[in-house]
């Protein structure tokens, strides 16, 4: 079995964070391990509060992962301190870790912001440059680009701006109302697009941890980074689209909607 490793924080409430992360690498079929960076109190509603990992204990964390069960893809989300950030680039590249996709959080679903403003440029300096892929939605691609989005030429001059800049691809996101759920691979001298139909369903709490945890475990089991995109965005539309309706705010997806039946039933 292939493995795949997510380096985030945590969602008590299960749909976002490394609870959606673990949920959707097993759905993939690789073996999910994580490193929790920060406990974080929050629900579908927001963010309450966020207790971060210390820097030497995460190091701790991904030592016992490296050491003993050697990823074969890696994930990042939220890490929302330079510290934190420096001991992650740290240590992915002392072990040589292979398929990083680095899903850049700075602010949640619900609006709050889950990174400092230095940590912004650590996160630049530091992590972006070892990813193969980068997932920013637009809000974030605009801060990593330094312009603005509102078109689909936007999008790929941002992404041309983002690979030129750290020279990682770079899958820009077109959520956030700006089209139908097309997103845009920027990998070499073009760009790809991935036709979306936005599905009608107010519960997307995790979305972005759930696509890039999707793309990490494809390249885990040996998909180019294209059709590991594509497959990932069919997963992602599949969870959406089971419809789940859980919380009083944007509620999470259905991660498993494609496990055996026999494995669901209620009594």
């Amino acid at each position: 079995m292939r493995t795949a490793l997510t380096i985030a924080g945590t969602d008590p409430t299960g749909g976002a964070g490394i609870q959606a992360d673990i949920k959707t690498m097993t759905a993939n079929g690789v073996f999910a391990m994580s490193a929790v960076t920060a406990l974080v109190a929050q629900n579908t509603t927001g963010v309450k509060s966020i207790v971060e990992c210390t820097p030497e204990f995460l190091g701790q964390q991904l030592d016992c992962v490296f050491t003993d069960i050697f990823p074969d893809a890696v994930k990042t989300g939220m890490v929302s301190s330079i510290a934190l950030i420096e001991v992650i680039a740290d240590k992915l590249s002392a072990y040589g870790a292979k398929n990083l996709v680095v899903d850049p959080v700075m602010v949640a679903t619900s609006g709050d912001r889950l990174i400092s403003e230095d940590a912004v440029e650590a996160l630049k300096a530091r992590l972006l440059p070892q990813a193969l892929v980068i997932t920013p939605n637009i809000p974030e691609a605009e801060l990593l680009s330094g312009r603005e989005i509102r078109s689909a030429r936007d999008m790929e001059d941002a992404a041309r701006a983002i690979y030129d800049g750290y020279g990682c691809a770079v899958l820009c996101k077109g959520g956030h109302n700006l089209n139908d759920a097309n997103d845009l691979l920027w990998q070499g001298a073009e760009g790809r697009w991935f036709r979306g139909r936005r599905i009608d369903n107010p519960n997307t709490h995790g979305t972005g941890c759930t696509l890039s945890s999707a793309i990490a475990s494809n390249l885990a089991k040996g998909y180019a980074l294209a059709e590991a995109v594509e497959r990932a965005k069919t997963y992602l539309s599949g969870a959406l689209g089971a419809m789940l309706d859980l919380g009083h705010g944007p509620g999470p997806m259905d991660h498993a909607f494609d496990i055996k039946p026999a494995y669901r039933e209620l009594l």
